[in-house]
């Protein structure tokens, strides 16, 4: 008997899905991303918006310390992400209401116990951040704790909603958000508030988000049976976005420890435009998740990845095409004259971005199918990111170089399990 002839890996395999599962699929990508990519281009413009205005209200030296205190509750957000990624990807396991109340309910508790640690925690180590990142007073620090505090709770809300595949809810949420935020900096810095006015807008920006529009009740039901979020699975996401932060962010506190204040503010104007490629990308990471990990089969299938993947290259190379070839009008527009020794930076960090980006959507694909390896890759790199920087800084170049060559040495590792060709088997009659 003749053994059958398999000419192509695995991850390219169609067995167990069919047409018409991968075409709702696919709509279901397409349409999540699209509806993801306006909210956050929403949430872009209102970001841009914050951040231009405290950039044009406070100067250089006082946007910098604004900006390290952003970067702190990015760095708390590799725990959040970590409880919404956990909770999309158990909650689009289970299948019934109840199953899925009981699993929200679960991790909400949890979420209220890590979130209240953090912001003990950070508040205690107030003075030593203060003095580390060099800023005018501890309570820069102390204010942004009420934040953390409901920040890690925001999460499993958000994940609930990403794992029902609750697209327009999500992004609701997340210009709730950013309004707040931009509409509270603008009224405390006019009123006098400085610094600490923009960092109270933020706290409350996540106050509200979590509390606005009201936690559904369902997520306080009893316990029900359900597919559990394991622990494995919980210490693979908090792996992930420890890295992810790390990356996203370790650059701008470095940069605000060995650099002076104007220049650290003029890396974070260059951080801000590079990083709206970063969170257009999220977007589409945002909708392809829920929907891989709720597949049936445990099959890879490419045109899951593919799509994505298109997707954020598209959007990686408009976007440095921009940087490129109009750096002077964007810091002109954005920034004003004050901020004119950013613009030969914007194309270099932009590209930094994109070719983390597309490692980000392949790490998330892998992720989501299974427990990965990819996770602890990430955390190694940025590793070598805050080594990096910590030995090579004497200009601002030379710190966004650091990044990009290690952030194509990252693509490249995460590629791998991806173009990698099983061996065939070839076939002989018995």
């Amino acid at each position: 008997m003749a053994r059958t002839v398999e000419t192509f890996p695995d991850w390219l395999s169609w067995r167990g899905v069919s047409k018409l599962n991968i075409h709702a699929q696919h709509t279901r990508i397409l349409g999540g991303s699209v509806i993801m990519l306006v909210g956050i281009s929403i949430v872009s413009a209102f970001n841009f918006g914050y951040n231009v205005a405290m950039a044009r209200m406070l100067g250089p030296a006082e946007f910098g310390h604004a900006s390290a205190a952003v970067t702190l509750l990015m760095l708390v957000s590799a725990i959040t992400l970590a409880f919404q990624l956990v909770c999309a990807k158990f909650v689009a396991r289970n299948t019934s209401e109840e199953a899925r109340r009981s699993l929200s309910h679960s991790l909400m508790k949890r979420a209220w116990i890590v979130g209240l640690a953090l912001a003990v925690a950070m508040a205690l180590a107030s003075g030593a951040v203060a003095q580390y990142l060099r800023l005018p007073t501890a309570w820069i620090v102390l204010i942004l704790t009420f934040g953390v505090a409901f920040y890690v709770p925001l999460g499993v809300k958000r994940g609930t909603l990403q794992g029902e595949c609750a697209f327009p809810k999500l992004a609701g949420n997340f210009i709730l958000e950013v309004l707040v935020k931009f509409g509270g900096a603008l009224l405390l810095v006019g009123l006098g508030f400085g610094v600490k006015g923009a960092v109270l807008a933020i706290s409350a920006s996540v106050i509200l988000a979590y509390l606005l529009p009201s936690t559904d009740q369902r997520l306080f039901a009893r316990d029900e049976p359900c597919v559990p979020a394991s622990f494995r699975e919980g210490m693979q996401a908090i792996v992930f976005f420890v890295g992810q932060v790390i990356i996203n962010n370790i650059d701008i506190l470095l940069v605000k420890h060995f650099f002076a204040p104007d220049l650290a503010g003029m890396y974070a104007a260059v951080a801000l435009v590079g990083r709206v490629l970063y969170f257009a990308s999220w977007s589409v990471v945002s909708a392809m998740f829920p929907v891989t990990a709720g597949a049936k089969s445990e099959a890879h299938n490419a045109s899951l990845i593919i799509v994505p993947l298109l997707l954020v290259l598209t959007l990686a190379i408009a976007f440095i095409l921009l940087m490129t070839f109009a750096p002077g009008m964007i810091v002109h527009f954005i920034f004003g004259s004050g901020y004119r020794e950013a613009e030969p930076l914007l194309s270099l960090y932009a590209a930094a971005t994109g070719l983390y980006s597309l490692s980000v959507v392949l790490m998330a694909y892998e992720m989501s199918r299974r427990i990965a390896n990819t996770g602890w890759l990430q955390l190694v790199f940025s590793a070598a990111i805050v080594g990096g920087i910590s030995l090579f800084h004497s200009t601002l170049r030379e710190v966004i170089l650091i990044q990009v060559v290690l952030m194509v040495f990252l693509l490249i590792a995460v590629s791998v399990p991806f173009f990698r060709l099983n061996p065939l088997n070839t076939g002989e009659a018995a």
